[in-house]
C-alpha cells in the first residue's frame, strides 16, 4: 500500500486505487446521508465551514445563524490559506473574488465595496484629501496580502493616461484588525472594506473620504464540492448569509 523511505511515505499504485475506491464510498455515504436528511427536512448536524481570516461581517451573522438553528453544530476555521475543500473535509468555504475550480460549485452570497477611511483626529491634524493625488501628503496604512506577500492595491479611479497614485507608507500590516486599530487611533489613512468599518462609520470614530474615487467592488462566494447534494443545513446557511448580506447592503444604501 505504501512506499516507505527514511524521508517520506508515498502510495503505491494499489494504494492509489484503494484510496479512490474509499473516496467513492465516502461520497456515496454522504449522498445517502443527504437524501435521508432531506426527507426529514430538519436543519441539524455538524457543519464545517472555512472563512477568510476576518471577523466582520461573519461573526455576527454566524452568531445569529446558530441562534436560529440551534441543532446545527458549527465547526469554523478562519484562515487566509487556500484550503483544499475536498481533501480537508470541509462542507464549504467562503472566499472573496471570482473562483475557477471545476471541482467546486459556488453561490454568490454577497458583495462589498472598498473605501478610504481615517479618524477625525487624523483629519483635524492633516486635513482631508479631496483627490487621490493628495494622498502623497498623507500617512497611508498599507495591507500586505497574506497569501502573496504583496501590498494591496488601492484601486482608486483615474483618468485615462493618469499615472498611478503615490501612496507614502506610514506602516504595513497583514491583519485587518491591526489596520483598523491603527486607523481608529489616528495613525493614518486606510483602504478597507466597508463592512469591516461600518460600526466605526456609524459612531463617527472613522470618516470616509474620496468616495467619488473609491469604486472597487468585490464579492464573497460560498463554495462546496461539485456533485454533492446540498444538505438542508448547508442550504440554510447559504440562504441565511445571502439574506443578511442583502440586508446589510440595503442599510449601507
Amino acid at each position: 500500500m505504501f512506499h516507505r523511505s527514511m524521508r517520506s511515505v508515498t502510495l503505491t499504485a494499489e494504494g492509489s486505487v484503494f484510496l479512490e475506491h474509499a473516496r467513492r464510498i465516502r461520497d456515496e455515504f454522504d449522498a445517502a446521508e443527504a437524501e435521508l436528511t432531506q426527507t426529514t427536512s430538519e436543519v441539524r448536524g455538524r457543519l464545517r465551514i472555512g472563512f477568510p481570516l476576518i471577523g466582520a461581517p461573519f461573526l455576527e451573522m454566524l452568531t445569529a445563524f446558530q441562534q436560529q438553528y440551534p441543532e446545527v453544530e458549527l465547526d469554523l476555521e478562519f484562515d487566509n490559506r487556500k484550503v483544499d475543500v475536498i481533501e480537508e473535509g470541509f462542507d464549504a468555504v467562503v472566499r472573496s473574488g471570482e473562483v475557477e475550480d471545476s471541482q467546486l460549485s459556488s453561490r454568490l452570497v454577497g458583495s462589498f465595496r472598498m473605501i478610504v477611511v481615517g479618524a477625525p483626529s487624523y483629519f483635524e491634524r492633516h486635513g482631508k484629501p479631496s483627490h487621490p493625488r493628495d494622498l502623497d501628503q498623507h500617512a497611508c496604512i498599507q495591507f500586505r496580502m497574506p497569501n502573496t506577500g504583496k501590498l494591496q492595491i488601492w484601486r482608486l479611479r483615474r483618468e485615462d493616461g493618469e499615472p498611478e497614485y503615490r501612496l507614502p507608507t506610514r506602516m504595513t500590516c497583514n491583519s485587518n484588525e491591526a489596520r483598523l486599530s491603527f486607523a481608529l487611533a489616528g495613525a493614518g489613512i486606510a483602504y478597507m472594506s466597508a463592512y469591516s468599518v461600518q460600526h466605526a462609520l456609524d459612531d463617527g470614530t472613522l470618516v470616509s473620504v474620496l468616495e467619488d474615487y473609491a469604486t472597487e467592488k468585490n464579492v464573497f462566494r460560498l463554495l462546496w464540492p461539485s456533485g454533492k447534494h446540498i444538505t438542508p443545513k448547508l442550504r440554510a446557511l447559504i440562504d441565511f448569509l445571502t439574506k443578511r448580506f442583502a440586508e446589510q447592503q440595503s442599510r449601507e444604501g
